[in-house]
């Protein structure tokens, strides 16, 4: 099928969509047990070639926080749901729900405002629109796929949800603020003020005391105590001349990834010193991070280049670069369970790309609504969500 390539399109998208202060943020109504107090379920133990390089490669010593995400190991309370992927169209104001199987929307729904990323739920029984502009989160039951009355919620840009389940944190990102909320009624516990320009994407320490945010439109990182909720530190990028975005912590949980669209590559950063070791170029628009279901590569969505690159984690290369016929805009999604397919949005082009991960091919393209954002891919295998498109440990 023709895919819709028009400046058109990415003009008005950046226009409504990107702009400084607009890329603004905008938790769960399904009772669940006490936050930390869920038992997991059962999980049994998934082109050409860049030489790229960084300050250091390292051993991964045996440690793999991301051990439960192994292929089709789904835990007790997903195994019975359907495999479908969820579609936030960012200027639709809807969602496509798509069957991963015939590669045809199988059910379309209006939301509030500006829905961004579609968030599985920390104990994995509810996904959630984050309405944006609407300032709403819409539950979904993955059981069925239906959405549910929407929930209040100030400036939902994105969402995350602690490890050990306590609290959501919601990414108030045009108010410049990471609210504290309880992961089911979402009420406020407390909202923690950050001096930075668009935080949007973060990602914890392996043992949760602390998260690293980026903040787009500021050029910088920062550290906040999970704990204490407050700020303990920030770092510029590049000299602050840098767009980060997703964030995400390597298996080995010491080091954190960045993707930055401004330099077309991921930065490599020391957690717990809190400061940036390495660089490693991928391509234009550096945007999303997603881990591959065996723990080995990183896939980096290149959304301007209309590439994804493959980061082995053990060397800091990339191996790989598969393009997206004709082009595309790569952007935000997740893996599918088995491992096999990789669903990303194309975000200025409004379909939704299916990627085979063993050869890069683009096995399926499928048309869904305008500015399509962070689609979810579930269920997944995992013991709990950490939230933004499905984050799994």
């Amino acid at each position: 099928m023709a895919r819709r390539h028009t400046s058109l399109v990415a003009s008005l998208f950046c226009a409504a969509v990107c702009s400084l202060p607009a890329c603004a943020g905008v938790g769960d109504t399904k009772s669940a047990a006490t936050p930390g107090s869920l038992t997991p379920g059962s999980s049994s133990p998934g082109s050409s070639t860049q030489a790229t390089t960084t300050s250091r490669g390292r051993a991964r010593n045996g440690v793999d926080i991301y051990a439960a995400d192994r292929p089709n190991a789904l835990s007790d309370v997903v195994k019975h749901d359907r495999a479908l992927v969820y579609v936030p169209n960012s200027l639709s104001n809807t969602v496509d729900v798509i069957d991963p199987v015939t590669a045809h929307v199988v059910s379309h729904f209006a939301v509030d405002a500006l829905p961004q990323h579609i968030v599985p739920a920390w104990d994995l029984k509810t996904l959630y629109v984050t309405n944006d502009r609407g300032n709403t989160l819409t539950p979904i039951d993955p059981a069925s796929g239906s959405p549910g009355p929407a929930i209040p919620v100030e400036d939902p840009y994105n969402m995350y949800f602690t490890p050990n389940g306590k609290y959501a944190i919601v990414v108030a990102e045009r108010l410049q603020r990471l609210d504290f909320r309880d992961p089911h009624t979402f009420r406020l516990v407390k909202s923690v003020p950050v001096d930075c320009l668009g935080v949007d994407h973060l990602d914890f320490s392996a043992d949760g005391r602390y998260l690293i945010a980026s903040c787009e439109f500021s050029g910088k990182l920062l550290k906040l105590d999970v704990t204490a909720q407050r700020v303990i530190g920030t770092i510029p990028l590049n000299g602050g001349n840098a767009k980060p975005q997703d964030v995400k912590l390597d298996p080995t949980g010491r080091v954190f990834y960045v993707a930055d669209m401004r330099r077309g590559g991921v930065y490599t950063v020391d957690g717990d010193t809190f400061a940036v070791t390495g660089f490693v170029p991928t391509g234009a628009g550096a945007h999303g991070l997603y881990v591959s279901r065996d723990s080995k590569v990183l896939y980096v969505t290149n959304r301007d280049a209309g590439t994804i690159s493959l980061l082995d984690f053990s060397t800091d290369t990339v191996t790989r670069t598969w393009t997206i016929p004709g082009g595309g805009s790569p952007d935000m999604g997740g893996v599918s369970a088995d491992g096999n397919v990789l669903w990303v949005s194309g975000r200025f082009h409004g379909v939704v790309y299916a990627i085979d991960t063993t050869t890069g091919a683009l096995v399926h393209e499928v048309p869904v609504g305008s500015g399509p954002h962070g689609l979810c891919v579930f269920p997944q295998p995992g013991r709990y969500s950490l939230g933004h498109t499905g984050v799994f440990r």
